[in-house]
C-alpha cells in the first residue's frame, strides 16, 4: 500500500471518547503561541456508543462523563485561563523520559521522582502529561485527575513548522529541527516542575516521513533528554476520535470526523449503528496531505480561485485511498450525520464566524455551524488577501499562509460528503492520551448514576453582539468573558 494509504475498513475504536485538543493561541496577532492555561477537560465514558459529554469550563472543570451518557457538549466560561511561562526555566534534574509510559506502571519506577514546584499546594496530583510534536506545532498538556474529571494545570503550544520543506526535500531542515528542539526544552522543563505519574510523548507525520527522522529523534534524546514515540497513522486517527467523539450530537447516527494537520489529514467515520459492538469508529483513512504540504506545493500567500480549486482537486484525488468512500456516501444519504472538525482550519472558521476580537476557545469548542454559516465563512476567508489574513485576529501572521490550504481540504470533504452541520472541536490527541493514562491508574471511573440526555444546541450567539449571559448547551448560564488561547 502506498504511503499514506492507511485506510481501515472497518477500524477499531480506542475504547473511549475524551475531552479535547485544547490548543492554546495566546493571540493570533501576537503569534508567540506559548501558553499556560488552567482548566478542566471532559473525559467521557469508556466504550460507550453515545457519549456526548462535552467540555465545560465552569470552575476550570469538565465532567468525566458517565456510562452511556449523551449529555450535550458545551462550555461554561466561568473558568480561569492565563498565559504564563514562568516555570519554563526549571532547572531541577529529572530522569530521562521515554515516549510512552503507562501511567503507574513505569519500567523505571518514576512515579513521584519529579521535584514538586515550589509553592505548590499539598494534596494535589498525581499529574499526567501528554506531548504532541506534529508537522506544524509542538503541544503539551499537564493535568491531574479530579473526581470524574481532569483538570489541566499547565499547557504549552508553539508553531515550530518542523515539516517545513519536507514535501520537497524529504528531510527535516536544520532550522526546523532547532525550532522544535527549543519548544521541546520548554515542554521538558514544564514537566520537571511537577511530580509526573504518567507521560506519553508522541511525534507524528513529519517524523514518520523524513529520511532523517530517526536522526532527529536521536538528537532530541541527546539534547533534550526525552525519547519521543513516533506513532503510526492508525494511532493518530484513533486518538483524534478519542479526543473528539464526545461532541457527537446524541440524536445523530454518526459523524464524519476530520483532523486537518500540517503533514497529514485524518478522516474518521463515527457510527452509532446498534449492531456495532467495537466502538464508534467504523472506518478511517489518513491522507498524506496537510496544510503545510499543500501550501508548499501550491503557495499559501497569493491564492487565487484557480489555485484554490487545484488544491481542492489534489485532496479529492487522495480520497481514492479510502475504501469506505462510497459506503460512507450512502450512509450519509440515508441517515442523520454531521461533520465533527478538529483543526486550526475549523477553529479559525468559527472564530471568524463569531467575529472574535481575539481567539477564545470557550466560545469556539462545541460550537455548531450550519451549512450557510460554513459557506459564508469559507467565501469570506478565501476572498481575503494575505495582508487581510495577517490582520485578522483569529488567523494572524503564523497561520496566514496556511489557512487557505486547510480550507481547501475542508472544501474537498464538503464536496465529497455534503452535510448540513459542523460541530467545532478545540480538542484532540493530547486529551485522548491523558484519559488513557489516568484510566490505566484507575482514575475517572464513570458513575452510572450520572446518566442523562441533553438536546444539542444548533448555534451560539456572537459574543460581540450579545450582552449579558446566555444559555450554555447543558442548560446552565454562561459568562461572556474572553481569554487568551490557542495556537492550533
Amino acid at each position: 500500500m502506498p504511503m499514506g494509504a492507511d485506510a481501515e475498513w472497518p477500524a477499531t475504536e480506542p475504547g473511549q471518547a475524551v475531552g479535547h485538543d485544547a490548543e492554546q493561541r495566546a493571540s493570533a496577532s501576537a503569534g508567540s503561541g506559548d501558553n499556560q492555561t488552567v482548566h478542566r477537560h471532559e473525559a467521557p465514558d469508556s466504550g460507550q456508543a453515545k457519549a456526548n459529554a462535552g467540555l465545560q469550563d465552569d470552575a476550570d472543570r469538565v465532567d468525566a462523563g458517565s456510562g452511556g451518557a449523551s449529555r450535550d457538549a458545551g462550555i461554561q466560561a466561568s473558568g480561569r485561563e492565563r498565559v504564563d511561562d514562568r516555570n519554563a526555566g526549571a532547572a531541577d534534574t529529572v530522569p530521562r523520559e521515554s515516549g510512552h509510559q503507562t501511567a503507574g506502571r513505569h519500567k523505571t519506577g518514576r512515579r513521584g521522582r519529579y521535584p514538586g514546584r515550589r509553592g505548590q499546594r499539598r494534596g494535589r496530583g498525581p499529574y499526567y502529561a501528554a506531548l504532541d510534536l506534529g508537522t506544524n506545532n509542538c503541544r503539551l498538556l499537564v493535568a491531574e485527575p479530579d473526581g470524574q474529571t481532569f483538570r489541566v494545570v499547565d499547557s504549552f503550544s508553539r508553531i515550530v513548522r518542523l515539516g517545513e520543506g519536507l514535501s520537497q526535500s524529504g528531510r527535516l531542515n536544520d532550522a526546523a529541527m532547532d525550532r522544535a528542539i527549543g519548544a521541546l526544552r520548554v515542554c521538558r522543563d514544564k514537566m520537571r516542575s511537577r511530580r509526573i505519574a504518567g507521560v506519553r510523548m508522541i511525534a507524528t507525520e513529519a517524523c514518520r516521513r523524513a529520511e532523517n527522522g530517526k536522526r532527529f529523534m536521536e538528537r532530541v534524546s541527546a539534547e533534550v533528554g526525552i525519547d519521543l514515540e513516533v506513532v503510526d497513522r492508525r494511532t493518530e486517527a484513533q486518538l483524534a476520535a478519542a479526543g473528539c467523539s464526545a461532541l457527537m450530537d446524541p440524536n445523530a447516527d454518526g459523524a464524519i470526523l476530520f483532523d486537518i494537520g500540517g503533514g497529514s489529514s485524518e478522516i474518521v467515520w463515527l457510527d452509532r449503528k446498534k449492531n456495532r459492538r467495537r466502538g464508534l469508529i467504523k472506518a478511517w483513512v489518513s491522507l498524506p496531505l496537510g496544510v503545510v504540504t499543500l501550501a508548499e506545493k501550491h503557495g499559501g500567500v497569493d491564492v487565487d480561485p484557480a489555485i484554490f480549486g487545484a488544491m481542492v482537486e489534489d485532496v479529492r484525488t487522495e480520497f481514492g485511498r479510502f475504501r469506505a468512500r462510497d459506503a460512507l456516501g450512502r450512509a450519509i444519504a440515508e441517515r442523520p450525520f454531521h461533520y465533527l472538525g478538529t483543526s486550526g482550519t475549523v477553529t479559525t472558521l468559527a472564530g471568524v464566524h463569531l467575529e472574535l476580537p481575539r481567539y477564545n476557545r470557550r466560545h469556539v469548542d462545541g460550537l455548531w455551524m450550519e451549512k450557510a454559516d460554513i459557506s459564508r465563512m469559507m467565501t469570506r476567508i478565501t476572498a481575503m488577501n494575505y495582508e487581510a489574513r495577517v490582520a485578522n485576529p483569529c488567523i494572524g501572521a503564523e497561520r496566514a499562509d496556511l489557512v487557505l490550504a486547510g480550507c481547501a481540504i475542508f472544501e474537498a470533504i464538503r464536496q465529497e460528503w455534503p452535510l448540513d452541520r459542523l460541530r467545532v472541536a478545540d480538542r484532540g490527541l493530547r486529551e485522548g492520551i491523558l484519559v488513557k493514562l489516568m484510566r490505566a491508574d484507575g482514575h475517572l471511573a464513570p458513575p452510572a448514576a450520572r446518566r442523562r440526555s441533553r438536546q444539542p444546541v444548533s448555534g451560539r450567539t456572537n459574543p460581540n453582539k450579545a450582552s449579558g449571559a446566555q444559555a450554555s448547551p447543558d442548560g446552565g448560564r454562561r459568562d461572556e468573558s474572553t481569554s487568551d488561547e490557542k495556537d492550533h
